[in-house]
């Protein structure tokens, strides 16, 4: 049985969509998923800075969307791994009580003891360790592995995963999951 912890943000939560939602709400341009390839987290987008101010309103960690399989994966993980939900929330204090909100809505299975919600994650001890971001990988002891966002697209330093059916298939979980 490993240990792994999973990253909430642009890992099981669509930070991303959201924000591209927002901006066309905001302004009614629809940005291109793609497009933000390349460019900083929250960057890519016509007005630069623009998605920041969208990470401080309230509602906005509470209301992101389910990363599709996320739930499905998880749960098999759980059979079989013991797993952490794990989170720099304290960077955004509004996120706090909206992401054991989402989690609790979304991940009813997971146990309040298995979420970390912390700072810096260099505290952090697993086996695994799936995030989105360098900043996270870089220092964990584990095996890390890149869960691929925009703003990672260009990094090469660590084995990545595109989407939950390829973190289904990596752990080598039931066939109709990975498939």
């Amino acid at each position: 049985m490993a240990r792994i912890a999973i990253d909430m943000d642009n890992v099981m939560a669509d930070l991303t969509r959201q924000m591209i939602d927002l901006y066309e709400q905001k302004h009614g341009v629809r940005v291109a998923y793609e497009s933000l390839n390349g460019h900083p987290d929250g960057g890519g987008f016509p007005i630069e800075g623009e998605t920041h101010q969208f990470i401080h309103q309230p509602g906005f960690f509470r209301n992101l969307p389910v990363m599709e399989d996320s739930q499905e994966v998880i749960r098999a993980l759980m059979e079989q791994h013991e797993v952490f939900i794990v989170s720099a929330a304290t960077e955004f204090p509004l996120s706090l009580k909206e992401k054991i909100d989402w989690l609790a809505e979304h991940f009813p299975f997971i146990s309040w003891k298995n979420i970390v919600l912390c700072g810096s994650k260099t505290i952090i001890e697993a086996d695994y360790m799936i995030d989105d971001h360098d900043k996270n990988l870089r220092y964990f002891k584990g095996e890390p592995i890149l869960f691929s966002a925009p703003h990672n697209i260009n990094l090469t330093d660590y084995k990545r995963v595109n989407n939950w059916k390829e973190v289904a298939a990596y752990f080598q979980l039931t066939p109709a999951i990975a498939g």
